[in-house]
């Protein structure tokens, strides 16, 4: 009776927190106001600003795009919702300056929205695990909600934040009864059917393949799922599972997988304008030629003594306990743990083989970790009080308030410095240029609303802005918005002309390389060279310390040349208070150089 009373209250209590998460990740949204990583904007907003605006709106395809690495499918979903804004300013009198507001900050917007599911999503997986009246339920939603990584890292448009969603959900849906234990009676000796309702294992199976497609590493989540519930190994009691079962599943597999791979190849054919295969592309470039190790090579432990200390923090020990020592109130929830358990071991480790890592490649796992690591973390902050008559379930009591009070101080200075202060410059840089140009250029703000931002920038148009720094530390024309905006930053395009282990490749230098390995001849020899006939620009940004390499190109015959008589500070930001890259630490700069003398 009480399980039957606990599953009705869940089932009318989950739209309100469905609501109120959403609303938290919404908020999460607005104050996460720093740069991260840059693939957040050139891996989906770029190209969904491309696919709404046209190739004349000034948006930043990089070589991914270019040689068809990535599913299309994630940026025409930020190209659906730039095209309802788009609409929307169609019928309602929007001011051009709110117009342009909106756009910045829509795709977060979308992204809480996305953030919200994978958070419910969760805490229902948890429920699905552990029941609907469980502590550990609870736990589970307490873990996601107040994770420093979740609140840094699940509004941003990051392919692996949709992965994240994409997967817990596929989780939530999938049959766990698969992985539990056959029941059978003297009357009924063959095992209870297990794939009671299609329609939700069709679910998981479109929204894991839907993952996969995304993110082709995804499938390592996946690889154990499957190995364990055909094999069920180190699982406890006999297998529910008979052949027409398991022919099922491999039907379903195969229809789901055929249908999202069909999706997902015309969207591309859409996109790219030929039939092509992002998965086997990227296989072939990131392992076959070896090109990700270009973006940075890590040691082998890096998943084991960084990332999963990063995306778990003060979770960690919960985790680990949970991950070495899987086990239930039940065999099924045992299973279940442990097959859990299994994911996480299975992609830590062939994610570790691959050189190139970052803590985001494994940000999908976050929701299996704090779904693992709920029952310790419940019975360490909490204790059960015994049933009496008069409360005969007992409500949990906290213990060990001071390491709980540790534990979310330490999740909330991380999670606000690192949304709010660290690295925050690289956005609010480009609110200034917007800003500026608003100001300084109202005609052509006014042309570029009124074309729908397809009227590209003229060849007599002014050089805006001059982007020194390392490549992409900024996002692009998803936050400059206006295409007449006219800008250049230092590129770093991979060597894709050359082969692994050659001393072409190992010697390699790209344009943002030869900036910082000689600043003053950089700027003579190649960025202004007269044969070049690159215009100088009204604003240089930057650094802090480029400006004394500027100034001593100043004195340069290639320097006096430009007419510059000097650099003047007209913008200044904070960007944290340490950065790992050495190019990108002090304050970023916006010097005006004087040759217009029309700036506000």
């Amino acid at each position: 009776m009480d399980a039957v009373v606990d599953d009705t209250r869940n089932r009318i209590n989950r739209p309100a927190f469905l609501r109120s998460l959403i609303i938290i990740r919404l908020i999460n949204a607005w104050y996460t106001a720093t740069f991260f990583q840059p693939d957040e904007y050139f891996q989906v907003l770029e190209p969904a600003w491309n696919l709404t605006f046209g190739s004349q709106s000034g948006a930043w395809i990089t070589w991914e795009w270019k040689y068809q690495l990535r599913s299309s499918l994630h940026p025409f979903l930020f190209s659906g919702l730039y095209t309802a804004i788009d609409a929307l300013y169609s019928v309602l009198p929007l001011a051009n300056t709110l117009r342009a507001s909106i756009l910045v900050a829509a795709p977060g917007a979308l992204q809480a929205v996305i953030a919200g599911l994978g958070d419910w999503f969760t805490w229902q997986l948890a429920v699905t695990v552990f029941g609907p009246n469980s502590n550990a339920s609870f736990f589970t939603l307490f873990l996601q909600l107040f994770n420093p990584w979740q609140w840094y890292c699940a509004t941003r448009t990051f392919s692996n934040s949709l992965e994240m969603t994409l997967t817990v959900m596929a989780l939530y849906f999938w049959p766990w009864d698969v992985v539990g234990t056959a029941f059978v009676t003297k009357e009924n000796p063959k095992p209870a059917p297990v794939l009671q309702d299609m329609w939700s294992l069709r679910a998981s199976l479109c929204l894991a393949a839907l993952a996969v497609v995304l993110r082709p590493t995804n499938l390592l989540i996946w690889a154990p799922i499957a190995f364990v519930t055909l094999t069920r190994f180190s699982l406890q009691g006999p297998s529910p599972l008979t052949l027409s079962t398991i022919l099922v599943l491999v039907r379903e597999a195969v229809l789901c997988g055929a249908l999202i791979l069909a999706i997902s190849a015309a969207s591309d054919r859409a996109f790219f304008g030929f039939w092509t295969f992002p998965a086997v592309n990227w296989l072939n470039f990131n392992i076959s030629k070896s090109l990700a190790v270009f973006y940075g090579r890590n040691p082998w432990h890096y998943y084991l003594l960084q990332g999963l200390p990063l995306i778990c923090t003060t979770s960690l020990p919960f985790a680990l306990i949970a991950l070495f020592r899987p086990s239930g109130t039940s065999p099924t929830q045992t299973n279940i743990l442990k097959t859990l358990s299994y994911t996480v071991f299975t992609t830590i480790l062939a994610m570790s083989l691959i050189s190139h890592k970052e803590v985001r490649f494994i940000y999908p796992l976050l929701p299996v970790l704090n779904v693992i690591a709920a029952p310790h973390a419940a019975s360490f902050f909490t204790s059960q009080p015994a049933a009496t008559a008069q409360t005969p379930r007992p409500r949990p009591v906290l213990r060990n308030r001071v390491f709980l009070l540790v534990a979310l101080g330490v999740n909330f200075l991380l999670a606000s410095y690192l949304s709010y202060f660290h690295q925050q410059a690289p956005l609010s840089v480009l609110t200034f240029l917007r800003d500026q140009y608003e100001h300084i250029h109202p005609a052509e703000t006014q042309l570029a609303h009124e074309s729908h931002f397809a009227a590209s920038f003229a060849e007599d148009d002014e050089l805006f802005a001059l982007f020194l720094m390392p490549c992409h530390s900024t996002p692009w024309r998803s936050h400059l918005v206006y295409p007449s905006l006219r800008a250049y930053a230092l590129t770093c395009e991979p060597p894709l002309h050359t082969q692994p282990n050659t001393p072409e490749r190992d010697n390699y230098r790209d344009e943002a390389d030869r900036f910082y390995d000689n600043p003053v001849a950089f700027l003579g020899q190649e960025l202004f060279n007269p044969a070049r006939d690159f215009d100088p620009p009204r604003y240089i940004v930057g650094f802090e310390g480029i400006e004394p390499w500027f100034n001593d190109f100043l004195k340069t015959p290639e320097g006096e040349a430009l007419g510059i008589e000097s650099l003047v500070r007209v913008w200044s930001g904070f960007n944290g208070l340490f950065n790992e890259d050495w190019r990108r630490s002090g304050r970023m700069i916006v010097w005006d150089t004087g040759l217009h003398n029309d700036s506000p």
